[in-house]
């Protein structure tokens, strides 16, 4: 059983939930599309989104670890540093 999962993979996998948790259409996801503003996120969208992320990569996340994420592509190098 294989325990490490590729970035692809969890690329994938954060695409996937997003689309879920969010009612956004996948084609609006885009590595350099910002975060906040594709997801329409306000503050209580934060927290589950905390909540999906702790749920689907088991790590506990904190709010200083939003400061540096503009894009798709800063919150995937995030979850895959904290993944790997």
């Amino acid at each position: 059983m294989r325990l490490t999962q590729t970035n692809s993979e969890i690329i994938e996998k954060i695409n996937h939930f997003l689309v879920e948790e969010f009612e956004v259409d996948a084609d609006t996801i885009t590595p350099e599309g910002n975060l906040k503003d594709v997801l329409e996120l306000d503050s209580l969208d934060y927290i589950d989104l905390v909540v999906v992320i702790e749920n689907n990569f088991h790590f506990k996340v904190k709010p200083e670890d939003f400061t540096g994420i503009a894009t798709f592509q800063d919150f995937y190098d995030y979850i895959i540093s904290k993944v790997n």
